[in-house]
């Protein structure tokens, strides 16, 4: 008698093996005494609003004149160096945050961050931007984000908390869910 092979099923990303994918150094895209640094920070939220404790975060960014860098990202970083990549679990609570610079702008783009979340439930990473409360006038000729319905434009701009704090929730379903880009 033959055995009959049942298909594997798909895979979810989550829950993460915690050995190097996330790192001491993930999120610290500049260091500390970097004169620019900014801190980014959020909570990664299910549809209930309840926290995500197992997410990966990542960023990718310009630095502040706007220009994307090159070379091995931040496994490499020297400590002095801008990598432009950051990557941060998160705690219990569905917390993360970056120690970065705020991005200049690129072309028609509005300074931003990309923001892949990666978490359980999901087959593939899902893609975002955060963009700063501080550039409104840029935000209107951006081409993604008038590609975005004006009412859910907010779930993409961080809040300010102080001069160098920001926060972005991303909420990954529900009514006040984040948008998230297919590109």
């Amino acid at each position: 008698m033959t055995d009959i092979l049942e298909p594997t099923p798909s895979q979810t990303v989550g829950p993460f093996f915690g050995y190097a994918l996330p790192y001491a150094e993930g999120p610290e895209v500049v260091p500390g005494w970097h004169p620019d640094a900014i801190t980014v920070r959020g909570r990664v939220l299910d549809g209930a609003g309840d926290p995500v404790p197992d997410a990966l975060i990542e960023i990718w960014q310009a630095d502040a004149e706007g220009r994307t860098p090159s070379g091995l990202g931040g496994l490499r970083r020297e400590s002095h160096d801008f990598s432009g990549f950051g990557r941060c679990g998160t705690d219990p609570a569905g917390r993360y945050w970056f120690r970065t610079v705020k991005p200049g702008a690129n072309g028609q783009d509005a300074p931003h961050i990309a923001v892949l979340v990666f978490a359980r439930g999901l087959l593939k990473p899902v893609r975002t931007r955060l963009y700063f409360p501080q550039d409104a006038d840029a935000h209107a000729n951006d081409p993604l984000l008038a590609a975005v319905p004006a009412g859910r434009r907010p779930t993409l701009v961080a809040e300010a908390e102080d001069a160098r704090t920001y926060r972005f929730d991303i909420q990954l379903q529900g009514e006040r869910e984040t948008v998230f880009l297919d590109i």
